[in-house]
């Protein structure tokens, strides 16, 4: 059995734990500032509220990126052979998933719920809304991208 200290597991589960509850809780309030803005735009021009839950779906991509690097995570853990260097590397692949999702589910949400109230009222402004919520997802996808390849690391020292 392997001397690891047991509280290197720790930092990998709260790596995993802030994956899924920050990019949900981006989701969450991505959706509901958005959704708003639906409902209000869907009194003025009913016609068009198909069109846009665009940012509602945006926002719930946030929750998926979040669950994939949860996944990972917790898959990568163990109770034996598992250093700190490992646990901090998850804990930080946890927070860049999670913080860059919180931080796309605030744009997502804002440009979301302004944007399809203005699209309403002028339907020209549609593109300009989808190409900003494009790069508000954007933000959420550069947190991904590092999660995976900080939950890729090794530690060679063993522990």
């Amino acid at each position: 059995m392997s001397s690891c200290p047991p509280a290197a597991s720790f930092f990998g589960f709260i790596g995993a734990a802030s994956a899924l509850v920050f990019s949900n809780l981006g989701a969450a309030y991505g959706t509901a500032k958005s959704g708003v803005g639906v409902a209000s735009m869907g009194v003025m021009r009913p016609e068009l509220v198909m069109r846009s839950i665009i940012p509602v779906v945006m926002a719930g991509v946030l929750g998926i990126y979040g669950l994939i690097v949860a996944v990972i995570l917790v898959g990568q853990i163990a109770e034996t052979n598992y250093p700190y260097f490992l646990g901090f590397a998850h804990l930080a692949s946890g927070l860049a998933n999670g913080l860059s999702g919180l931080a796309a589910g605030i744009c997502i949400g804002i440009v979301g719920d302004a944007g399809v109230r203005a699209t309403a009222q002028q339907p020209k402004l549609f593109v300009g809304m989808i190409l900003i919520l494009i790069f508000a997802e954007a933000l959420a996808l550069y947190g991904l991208i590092v999660a995976l390849i900080l939950s890729g690391k090794t530690s060679s020292a063993g522990c």
